[in-house]
């Protein structure tokens, strides 16, 4: 600890000017130079300190060799070490240093692979030993060389941060008020531009673009630390920034959840019907079904023992460009609800009051429906966001969920598929095996490093992935307009269709239950009742008026009654009290109900494979999808099936019935279901007549039975959605401009602060010419992209600064966008091919067989009881509501 202390607060802050020198005289690690005469003077003590002499050894690319300096409080070990080239591995006495160039090797190499420095001292211990070079005692490279390689990365960290602090204060500042942030935070605006950087962000609601952001959520349970580290060293924190929550942020968001969970709910009694509850748009059984089919939403679900590991895991938020916002540690076995909410809250503590986002989440309904239910979130933060589900893990949500959710359905969303943070955990998946026997500080600092990098990384792809977004907007588009356009229907219509649609299959489900009978024949006869009382006040202002018409409410209530008479199929004659516990009629209120689930599941079933059958007439493997198709669509079968035989079992009771005369007159038995065509839906199926059930015959709506209808819906939604798309992407363009003329502004105020400083100006002119380089790579990218809004030629540096700049070929992101590796648990796919309809179905595919399980309903006699989702899939909804 000792060590740590000297590091952090003496060390580092002292070595940032010497190596910014350093590396200025050098040229970057370019050249390498000799201490002058002159300069080895400036390390002689100027008072009368207690020196001490110390043989070095110091670790080259090559070779080996004894360095002998005197050292004391004036002039420290690790300073003559920087200046000579060399980092130390130890704060006062060091019995061991690393070249520099060597170090910078090793610390960009280990972003791009998994960081081991056992293997790395092992090879260039054996290297060294080839060339003559030995070392007195076994494993001192490997330890002493992880000091250096650490606090040399602290040290390059912090010189980083330096410089950008430094122009940081020549940029200009937001207008002041009173009423919190006019612009997003200094902190969101370093880290995604294009989304938080424009200063004036209210100029894209002139293009309706709502919510004003987007972020995705999601949990990686491999990325986790052990409880008993190897070593067994302290693990103190590190002195660099970090895009961890601190765990005082967790802690609290977690004791507010439990506050918020333990507060008495609404004790209204709920109904046997199913109903929306808490202001969703989605009915109970709905979510109900989310929840069972998914795993992610069970706090108590181990994921990850508490036993073995300290850190199960890790929850980030992501911008919509793939960066980082900000990370939480778990330390829970399963992804409570307080992590998503703690990345939420401090999202909006940065953020001006008025800024709405969007939020992608693999189970956004279920976040939505505990924020409503249990009040885990502010009205004021509450109302500004848009949940929505993630388009990968879209197809295991119940098909009335994704008509809500779905981004592609979900007015807003544009394009955005909520999937970055699986793009994150493919880009960390090296990290894994290393960070399981990490301290916990160290872990941190491994992650904050690769996020890092990552940054840079995608700084220099802003371009390419403008153009990428905006090219396959501009197709998508192209093809869905002239595909509507061939299909000659009116769109209004269409739109009317759609919204039917969502009303429809939206809608809460009737339950059945013993007690519908009494029910229904309550209502009928408390009507009865109030009827009664109507007409005796209708006679009499007859009798005063002489008027033979009856007022508005008698017709009402008449209407009503007649209408829930028919509904129980028997005649006004018929003495209703006389009907109570009647078997014939609640068996027919059982088949009834039970028909509307039937048609709901088989509706479900369709709208969900009708992506896959659609794609796979267009398949290059096609025996290959087929048998992946029909393993899907067939797991489906045995539960609607299950239903059917139910059915068909009630209307041979009704039959039955109606043969012993326990029925009303004139009852006709209802028809049986066939088991073979069932899955057709057909128009003239059986499944669509109520024939002894209802007396009005139910016709299937366009949005069901039209494919043209249909298939106008899908591409109307597709042509939405590119809309949207094609704005914010026009946005971007424009932040993404803006951003590089302030920021060249301010560097080029900050070159002219630190023309007094010869090696801060080296590292101002340095930046200059890579932030030339990477205006010009953006510059070429977008030029095909339409401004928002009116925006000058000048991107920042001039005409001549840009043609003495080099452009950079960056190549495509092998985990970028379409890209996530299939390497642990928490990624799903390594597909990368350009066919996108290709994609769909295996993506589609992947889905059906991994997310969803299989129904299974619980049959007692010829009633079906209950039914729930039993076959757990691979990935499961985290939260306990």
């Amino acid at each position: 600890m000792n060590q740590w202390r000297r590091w952090t607060d003496e060390i580092i802050p002292s070595l940032i000017a010497p190596y910014l020198t350093y590396l200025c005289k050098l040229a970057s690690l370019h050249d390498r130079i000799k201490l002058q005469p002159d300069e080895v003077a400036t390390f002689q003590c100027k008072s009368s300190c207690r020196r001490r002499v110390l043989d070095i050894t110091c670790i080259l690319f090559n070779y080996i060799k004894i360095l002998q300096i005197e050292c004391c409080p004036c002039a420290p070990a690790p300073l003559q070490l920087l200046s000579r080239g060399y980092f130390a591995c130890a704060p006062i006495a060091p019995s061991l240093a690393v070249d520099l160039q060597l170090l910078e090797l090793g610390k960009t190499l280990f972003v791009h692979i998994t960081p081991n420095t056992t293997a790395w001292c092992e090879t260039l211990e054996v290297f060294l030993a080839g060339r003559g070079y030995h070392l007195t005692t076994k494993d001192n490279l490997r330890r002493w060389f992880g000091d250096a390689y650490h606090w040399y990365s602290v040290l390059f960290m912090s010189a980083d941060d330096h410089l950008s602090n430094l122009i940081g204060t020549h940029r200009p500042l937001p207008p002041s008020s009173t009423e919190g942030l006019t612009r997003p935070s200094d902190y969101l605006r370093s880290r995604c531009t294009i989304c938080f950087g424009l200063d004036d962000w209210r100029k894209s609601r002139t293009l309706n673009l709502k919510p004003d952001v987007h972020t995705c959520i999601d949990a990686c349970f491999t990325q986790k630390c052990s409880s008993d580290q190897r070593g067994g060293g302290p693990d103190p924190p590190n002195p660099v920034r970090s895009v961890f929550l601190s765990d005082d942020e967790v802690t609290s968001m977690e004791v507010h959840v439990r506050s918020c969970r333990s507060r008495p709910l609404d004790q209204a009694t709920e109904e046997e019907g199913d109903d929306y509850k808490d202001g969703m748009r989605v009915p109970i059984s709905v979510l109900d079904g989310c929840g069972d089919s998914f795993l992610a939403a069970d706090e108590k679900c181990e994921k990850a023992s508490t036993q073995f590991f300290a850190d199960t895991g890790v929850m980030a938020m992501l911008c919509r460009h793939n960066r980082v916002l900000w990370l939480a540690n778990m330390t829970s076995v399963g992804e409570k609800q307080h992590y998503a909410l703690a990345l939420i809250k401090k999202l909006f503590n940065n953020l001006p009051t008025d800024m709405t986002v969007g939020l992608l989440y693999d189970i956004g309904c279920q976040l939505h429906r505990s924020c409503l239910k249990y009040q885990l979130l502010n009205d004021a933060v509450l109302r500004r966001i848009t949940f929505a589900i993630s388009v990968f893990h879209a197809y295991g949500h119940q098909w009335a969920c994704q008509i809500i959710y779905h981004p592609r359905k979900c007015e807003g969303f544009g394009l955005s598929d909520g999937e970055g943070c699986e793009r994150l955990w493919s880009a960390l998946k090296h990290l894994i095996a290393p960070l399981r026997v990490s301290g916990f500080h160290q872990q941190l600092f491994v992650l904050n490093t690769q996020v890092r990098h990552l940054d840079d990384k995608n700084l220099s792809l802003y371009g390419n992935r403008l153009i990428r977004r905006w090219n396959n907007c501009v197709k998508k588009k192209s093809t869905a307009t002239q595909a509507l356009r061939d299909l000659s229907v009116d769109e209004i219509c269409v739109r009317q269709e759609w919204k039917s649609q969502v009303e429809y299959q939206t809608k809460p489900l009737p339950r059945r239950s013993k007690t519908n009978n009494d029910e229904e024949i309550s209502k009928i006869l408390s009507l009865e009742k109030s009827l009664l009382e109507i007409d005796g006040a209708v006679r009499r202002m007859e009798m005063q008026l002489c008027i033979g018409n009856v007022d508005n409410l008698t017709d009402y209530k008449l209407h009503t009654l007649s209408r829930w008479k028919t509904r129980l199929g028997i005649s006004q004659r018929t003495c209703l009290e006389q009907l109570r516990r009647n078997v014939y009629l609640q068996v027919r209120l059982d088949a009834q109900a039970l028909k509307m689930r039937i048609r709901k599941r088989l509706r479900q079933r369709k709208f969900e494979i009708e992506k896959l059958e659609r794609s796979y007439r267009q398949a290059v493997n096609e025996r290959k999808l087929n048998s992946h198709v029909d393993a899907a669509i067939q797991r489906r079968n045995p539960t609607i099936r299950k239903l059917v035989s139910t059915y068909n079992n009630l209307c041979a009771d009704l039959s039955a019935l109606i043969r012993q005369r326990r029925s009303p007159p004139n009852a006709i038995p209802p028809n049986p279901i066939s088991p073979t065509s069932i899955f057709d839906l057909d128009i003239d199926a059986d499944i669509w007549e109520d024939i002894g059930l209802n007396n009005v015959v139910l016709e299937p709506p366009d949005w069901l039975a039209d494919e043209d209808t249909r298939a106008a819906i899908r591409l109307l939604l597709e042509i939405d959605r590119c809309n949207e798309e094609e704005s914010r992407v026009k946005v971007e363009r424009c932040a993404l401009q803006e951003w590089a003329m302030r920021e060249w502004d301010s560097l080029q105020r900050a070159r002219a602060h630190a023309n007094d400083d010869e090696a801060i100006l080296y590292h101002m002119n340095c930046r200059a010419r890579q932030f030339t380089v990477l205006v010009l790579g953006w510059q070429t990218k977008v030029r095909p992209i339409p401004c928002a809004w009116p925006m000058p030629d000048c991107w920042g540096p001039s005409h001549t600064e840009l043609a003495n700049g080099t452009p950079v070929v960056y190549p495509d992101d092998p985990d970028d966008e379409d890209h996530v590796s299939d390497d642990g648990d928490d990624w799903e796919s390594d597909i990368g091919c350009g066919d996108e309809e290709l994609m769909d179905i295996l993506e589609d595919i992947a889905l059906t067989d991994q997310y969803r399980g299989q129904e299974v309903h619980d049959i007692k006699g010829d009633y079906v009881i209950h039914e729930s989702l039993i076959d757990s899939p691979t990935k499961r909804v985290r939260f306990n509501l």
